[in-house]
């Protein structure tokens, strides 16, 4: 894994909606280490009574 001053996450520019980070690596991006893991986390919420 390479490292990186920045570790804070970041988006990159122009990626306006989740559907980019929604496509899997290629084969080729994953030997070359030219891809990341993406987290999404989704909250499910009831609205109160």
């Amino acid at each position: 894994m390479k490292e990186t001053e920045n570790h804070e996450p970041t988006i990159a520019p122009g990626l306006n909606n989740y559907q980019e980070l929604e496509e899997k690596a290629t084969e080729e991006e994953i030997e070359d280490d030219d891809s990341t893991s993406v987290t999404q986390l989704y909250l499910d919420r009831t609205p109160d009574k």
